[in-house]
């Protein structure tokens, strides 16, 4: 019985102990890649705006979210570093593309809403 209290208490703080390391490695990971930030890398913010660096200062970041569209953001609103899967489909070699099946899929029939539609639907009758 004597033993109880102190093998509580250690069964306690044990996991608490493991867990706040854990959650400083993160952090030290997250810091790390903030700071390795540079041109031409494929962001996501902690917003979830995507964007590409296009320069990079001290304490803040400019991201290209659209085409001539920059806007400046705080590194520490940089979430992660995203993987460019599109390189892939655009180094494809004439070899490559020749061998690969494209299957033709019509695409979906958009109707376009016109002006009086528009209007209706926004005006409160």
């Amino acid at each position: 019985m004597e033993l109880l209290f102190p093998l509580l208490l250690v069964a306690l703080l044990v996991p608490m102990f493991l867990g706040v390391r854990r959650q400083k490695r993160e952090a030290e990971k997250v810091a790390d890649m903030q700071q390795n930030l540079k041109v031409g890398d494929r962001v996501t913010t902690t917003s979830g705006l995507l964007g590409t660096v296009v320069e990079v200062d001290e304490t803040t970041v400019d991201l290209e979210i659209a085409e001539d569209v920059v806007t400046t953001w705080l590194r520490a609103a940089i979430r992660e570093v995203r993987a460019d899967d599109t390189t892939e489909d655009t180094t494809a070699t004439p070899e490559t593309a020749a061998a690969t099946p494209v299957e033709d899929k019509p695409a979906p029939a958009v109707k376009e809403e016109s002006v009086e539609d528009t209007n209706s639907r926004l005006t409160k009758e």
